[in-house]
This record gives C-alpha cells, sequence and structure tokens, in this order.
C-alpha cells in the first residue's frame, strides 16, 4: 500500500491557560505566533503558518491530529477508505484555512484526525529570534488507545501508515509516512488520549539550554536527556502549563530500504531487560512518564 500522508501536519489543543501555554511554547520551545484571535492562537518553529494551534475553551484536550498528505488526490483517497476502516467521516473540509483541501474523521476509539493538504513552508524565512532552545519542526505524536492494535489497523487502511516497531504485546507500537522517519506516530495502550507530542533539536548542545530554560520557570524533565533504541533518537520530557507532555528529539532514524524492511517486534516487556529497549543509556523510565495520558475531547457529532 502506497503512502497518503508524508509527516504530522500539526496538533490542535483545547486549552483553559491560553497565554501561560503561548508564553511556554515561544520561551522555552522556540517557537513564534503566526495568527492569534481572542478565542485561538497558532504557533510554528519554522516558516510554516501552523504547527501547534490552541484553542481557548473550558477544558484541557486534544482537539485534533493532522497528518500531511502528500498530494491532494490523496486527501480524496483517504476520505473514500474511513468508512471501510471502521471510522467516521465529519468533515471534508480542512480546519485550517491555511490547507487548500482536508478532511476529518473520527476513530471507534474516540480520536479525531485531519489528513490536510501540505502547509506552505517559506523555506528562506525559517529563523527567527526567540529565547527558547529554537526547535526546528513538530516531528511525531505518540497517542494513547484503549485498543492500540485497532487504531494502528484504521490508520493503515485510511492513510497508508506502516508498522516500523512494536511491542509483541501491542502495548506500544511506532508508525512510519512517506517521510521515512522511524514514526511519525507511535501508539499506546491506555485512554484515549496523547502521550505527547514531540519538535526536533537541532543538536545535542541544544538540551542544555532546555534544561536550563525549564529551570528558569520552575519546571523539570520528566524524563531525559537519553536516546530511545525504537527510532535511535535522543529525547527529553517536560510537562507543560495545560498538563501535556512535550517531548524534545533529535537524530531519529530513517528507514531507508522501505519496501523491503521487516518491522521490529520487541519480546522484552519487563524491567530490568526492558530498561534498554527504551534508553540505550540505562535510565529507566519514571512512573509519571509510563501513566502518562492526556485527553481527547468528546468527538464531533
Amino acid at each position: 500500500m502506497s503512502y497518503l500522508v508524508n509527516a504530522i501536519g500539526h496538533i490542535q489543543l483545547n486549552v483553559t491557560v491560553m497565554d501561560e501555554l503561548v508564553s511556554e511554547a515561544t520561551d522555552i520551545l522556540g517557537l513564534h505566533v503566526t495568527r492569534r484571535t481572542d478565542n485561538q492562537t497558532w504557533l510554528s518553529s519554522n516558516g510554516r503558518q501552523a504547527e501547534l494551534v490552541l484553542h481557548k475553551a473550558a477544558e484541557n484536550s486534544v482537539r485534533s491530529i493532522g497528518f500531511e498528505a502528500v498530494s491532494t488526490d490523496a486527501v480524496a483517497e483517504a476520505a473514500s477508505r474511513v468508512a471501510d476502516a471502521g471510522c467516521r467521516l465529519i468533515s471534508e473540509k480542512p480546519t485550517l484555512d491555511c490547507c487548500a483541501a482536508g478532511i476529518v474523521f473520527v476513530t471507534p476509539q474516540g480520536h479525531t484526525f485531519e489528513i490536510h493538504t501540505p502547509i506552505a513552508d517559506k523555506i528562506y524565512d525559517r529563523r527567527h529570534y526567540s529565547a527558547g532552545v529554537g526547535a526546528v519542526r513538530l516531528d511525531h505524536i505518540n497517542l494513547t488507545s484503549p485498543e492500540p492494535a485497532e487504531t494502528r489497523t484504521q490508520l493503515e487502511q485510511i492513510m497508508g501508515l506502516r508498522l516500523t516497531e512494536k511491542m509483541v504485546d501491542d502495548s506500544l507500537s511506532w508508525m512510519r509516512g512517506g517521510n521515512q522517519l522511524h514514526h511519525i506516530l507511535g501508539i499506546v495502550r491506555g485512554p484515549t488520549g496523547v502521550h505527547h507530542y514531540s519538535f526536533e533539536l537541532a543538536e545535542f548542545g541544544d538540551y542544555c539550554r532546555l534544561g536550563d530554560r525549564l529551570d528558569t520557570v520552575g519546571k523539570e524533565f520528566i524524563w531525559g536527556p537519553g536516546r530511545h533504541r525504537p527510532g535511535d533518537n535522543t529525547y527529553a520530557y517536560y510537562i507543560d502549563a495545560c498538563g501535556a507532555m512535550v517531548e524534545l528529539a533529535s537524530g531519529m532514524a530513517m528507514v531507508a530500504d522501505d519496501d523491503n524492511y521487516e518491522p521490529n517486534i520487541i519480546t522484552a516487556l519487563k524491567r530490568p531487560e526492558n530498561v534498554r529497549v527504551m534508553n540505550v543509556w540505562g535510565t529507566p523510565a519514571p512512573a509519571p512518564w509510563l501513566a502518562h495520558s492526556f485527553p481527547y475531547a468528546k468527538p464531533a457529532a
């Protein structure tokens, strides 16, 4: 099956603390505001108009996750697959006016996803001044699902995502899109929500700046810096002002021989055997990281 999506496009959050989230996104991550109204703020780490979209709301929750399609035709093809995958199409228009075409659908587990045409990237306008760490791009999201194998199958059928690696019991799996990064989406067993969203850092020294920036605002790392074996990327995590977990990652592996790649199945599921499965450097995942899930908003009717 050919890929219909290339990469993560954006994530939209409902938040009760808009000003605090905007301050953290700019002063910690180094994003810049591209659009702001009384009830909505768009932020980006680069020349694209939107990667993180915040909506002022009465609750903190995930509104939707957007995937960038490889073409306009791919959006239409994905729409034609939604019903057969057991999901519900709720819109045949993009939610962001910077996208030429898009669809929105809901899974039986309650995840709202978008598939949209690429958001234009001003490649010669990527740099902007910030006190933050200078994140490069939104690179992946790990969601939580009470039925992770079913969610994985739905996204394989609708988007053409491919499995790169998984735990043998389906408690955690990683899926790739057309950009062939090890994963643009992770699926974790848990209540319907998001485990974390991740921005890419340019170099390892940026973790020092990140730790110092967190310290100046009274925050700290939840886990890391470390290096994951799945994906081979370095990482560090913190919790933002609305309770969502944010990862900064760098150096994720790519699947070069895509058509001949065989997914890796991880069989070590318990400590201490699995510690280096998740962190090559040996520090085990702490309990707050393992238990974390940020809720999804109730799907639209």
